[in-house]
């Protein structure tokens, strides 16, 4: 790298191994590990063991011992439950939430995309809320500015992407709000568990659209937790209904193939 000798090093340890590849950074590792003494301990921890991990492991590991530990659960201090709600009731909900907790003055939203993260934060300030958002996009400088506003309670509501779901430790956030199950079941666990730390008690609510009900069943199957199912407002029309097995089969069968634009309902065969 040109400016820091790596000729003495003994240990590398790669920490949230699967994150750091979601956000773009094997071509960083693997730079790294470039200029690293052949002869070395290397310990990598991963909350998952996807394809790419296995890759990673078998390119820069050698001979390794695999140990794996049980999942953890939500801490017991956090009351979970969900919103049975369409993409388009999802931020006038939102909006309902904050506006009925004032007293909340920590609220942590998790969103999967950046681009929901842009839209969110966009939606949240017309309101004249105070709110910042946080993913990859950002510099390492711009994004320990956001945080630390938000650890100030200067900002009132963070909107991030799972790149925060690990690794922070933010003390006393109030209400953690999913904006949409997260794809993998054992974030949710994660983002969940920045509330409620240290014996206090937190609230987590998610936001669950037809298209998401099977990975919401993946969720409650992996921490054995029935979680509570709730109805949108009145106001907001009515919700679809919990049915996660039918949504299912409609998404492996659709998404096989065909016509994926990226769009939301855009699962669709072509015209013969």
């Amino acid at each position: 790298m040109g400016y820091v000798n790596f000729s003495s090093v003994q240990h590398l340890v790669l920490d949230e191994a699967d994150r750091m590849l979601d956000i773009g950074f094997h071509e960083d590792i693997m730079k790294i590990i470039s200029y690293l003494p052949q002869k070395r301990q290397t310990l990598m921890f991963s909350a998952t063991m996807a394809p790419k991990i296995r890759s990673l492991a078998k390119n820069i590991l050698a001979d390794p011992n695999e140990i794996s530990t049980a999942i953890s659960k939500p801490p017991e201090g956090v009351l979970q439950a969900v919103y049975l709600s369409y993409d388009k009731q999802k931020v006038p909900l939102i909006l309902h939430l904050l506006n009925d907790k004032p007293d909340y003055d920590s609220i942590l939203i998790f969103t999967s995309t950046k681009k929901n993260v842009t839209e969110l934060v966009r939606a949240l300030k017309r309101t004249g809320g105070e709110v910042q958002g946080i993913s990859s996009d950002l510099e390492q400088k711009q994004r320990e500015e956001v945080l630390s506003q938000f650890k100030a309670r200067k900002t009132r509501v963070l909107v991030a992407t799972d790149v925060l779901s690990r690794g922070i430790d933010i003390k006393d956030i109030n209400l953690i709000i999913n904006y949409d199950a997260p794809k993998d079941a054992e974030d949710y666990v994660h983002r969940v568990g920045r509330t409620a730390r240290v014996d206090k008690t937190g609230v987590a609510i998610t936001l669950v659209n037809e298209e998401d009900m099977f990975r919401l069943h993946r969720i409650e199957e992996l921490i054995e937790t029935s979680i509570i199912k709730l109805s949108v407002p009145s106001a907001l029309g009515d919700g679809p209904t919990w049915n996660p097995r039918a949504k299912k089969k409609y998404f492996k069968r659709n998404y096989k193939g065909r016509n994926y634009s990226g769009k939301k309902k855009s699962f669709k065969h072509k015209k013969k």
